[in-house]
């Protein structure tokens, strides 16, 4: 697919996803029954994975982080949803923001004969900006006392900025001095559709199972996403815990060739 037939699609993906959005909007204006909202704020702590063509150029090279490392190396963060709904019909958004940096030093000395020559040290950092953020429309597909099940359609961002420093030092006759940075940058548009709900446990339904899945193309060759686990809720509100897990597959020639986010998620959601 050559590059201005992918951007036709992905315009009209985007141009569907947006009509649809407006759609709701309108529609729910028109409906009798009241505007519920709910928001939540949560903490996802993944292992990241995936291909990028950074440092080098062609070939590619692995990135695989553990979720001790993403919290070691986590300097900021922002992670929420928030849904509105109006009978059958409503719009929810999720968005996520992460920036992770870590630096390495390592230095070694040089002899001959046992005579110290030279001493080489190397400094390198990695900084990584993440932003994915899904706009959507939701219609309501079933309701019971013991589920509800919304359709969901719209499109998700991914906006991933990865940059490596660099830095050699040598001191005695080899007397070495260099450094250097190189950034690698992917932006994403996708159209998403994918169901959402909850399952009420018990006669109190004070238990409850979330569950979310979704997948999607357009600027990515597929992306899909899972999202399950159990919450409890209160009177003020609601304590949730899950696993989510995020993919990505791009297209052939993208700097960042696949990405993998994975691992537990914990919020809590208040509903008005």
């Amino acid at each position: 697919m050559n590059f201005r037939t992918n951007a036709r699609t992905v315009t009209a993906l985007l141009t569907l996803a947006l009509t649809g959005l407006t759609a709701v909007a309108a529609h729910a204006e028109t409906v009798g029954d009241p505007w519920q909202f709910d928001a939540t704020i949560y903490a996802w702590l993944p292992a990241l994975s995936g291909t990028t063509a950074f440092p080098v150029t062609t070939g590619g090279s692995s990135l695989d982080v553990s979720t001790e490392d993403v919290i070691d190396s986590l300097k900021m963060a922002f992670m929420g949803t928030f849904s509105a709904k109006k009978g059958q019909w409503g719009l929810w958004s999720d968005l996520v923001y992460a920036d992770f940096g870590a630096d390495k030093q390592a230095s070694r000395d040089f002899t001959v004969d046992g005579h110290p020559v030279a001493s080489v040290s190397a400094d390198l950092s990695l900084d990584m900006k993440m932003w994915v953020w899904t706009a959507a429309g939701t219609y309501e597909l079933a309701k019971s006392p013991a589920n509800i099940t919304d359709l969901v359609f719209g499109a998700r961002l991914l906006d991933v900025q990865e940059t490596v420093g660099w830095s050699f030092n040598g001191s005695g006759p080899i007397g070495i001095a260099a450094s250097g940075s190189k950034e690698v940058n992917a932006s994403l548009w996708d159209a998403i559709i994918g169901v959402k709900g909850v399952a009420y446990l018990g006669a109190e339904k004070k238990w409850f199972v979330p569950y979310y899945a979704d997948i999607g193309t357009g600027q990515s060759d597929l992306t899909w996403q899972v999202n399950a686990g159990i919450g409890y809720r209160y009177n003020w509100g609601a304590v949730v815990a899950s696993w989510r897990y995020l993919d990505y597959n791009m297209k052939s020639g993208d700097p960042i060739q696949s990405l993998t986010a994975s691992g537990p998620l914990i919020g809590v959601s208040w509903q008005w």
